[in-house]
This record gives structure tokens, C-alpha cells and sequence, in this order.
């Protein structure tokens, strides 16, 4: 981790085995947050496929239940929740 400017956390990354298989999510929902993906779905229709691919974990381990992920090259960017968001009625 390098910085960040709160809530959001950067780091640098190098990927490890697996992460070829979700790089395309991740491109797919910075293409639409940029307005390239012209094919009228929302980013968050494209989260929906990162958050379904991948965990995001504590120090030690535990599981972060709510998070925020963004990955573009060797580029991080996040933000978390310590708790569940509640679901939109």
C-alpha cells in the first residue's frame, strides 16, 4: 500500500495464479465507469461479477464483508466495510 485518500486505499500490485481469469471483470467495470461500455448496463451490474469472482480479506485473515475494488494494471484502488450493507427496499 502506498496511499490513499480516505476512504480509499492504493496499492501496487503484482498478480498471482488466477488472477488472468477475473483481469477481464475488473477491465469491464472500469470500461463502464469511464462510459465506454455504450451497451447500456451499470457498473454496478459489472461489480456484481468481481464481487462474485473474489474475496477481500483481513491481515489475518477473516473475510471483509462489504468492499469496493477497482484494479487496473499493477494499480489498487479499494475501500471496505466493516459491516453488511443493507439492501436498497
Amino acid at each position: 500500500m502506498y496511499g490513499g485518500d480516505f476512504p480509499w486505499l492504493n496499492a501496487r500490485i503484482e498478480p498471482r495464479a488466477g488472477f488472468e481469469e477475473v483481469r477481464p471483470l475488473f477491465a469491464e467495470v472500469l470500461s463502464r465507469l469511464d462510459g465506454v461500455g455504450a451497451d447500456g448496463g451499470s457498473w454496478e451490474q459489472s461489480y456484481n461479477a468481481v464481487r462474485a469472482a473474489v474475496l477481500l480479506r483481513y491481515p489475518d485473515g477473516g473475510e471483509v464483508p462489504e468492499f469496493l475494488l477497482h484494479i487496473d494494471g499493477d494499480e489498487a484502488w479499494w475501500r471496505w466495510s466493516n459491516e453488511p450493507f443493507e439492501e436498497d427496499s
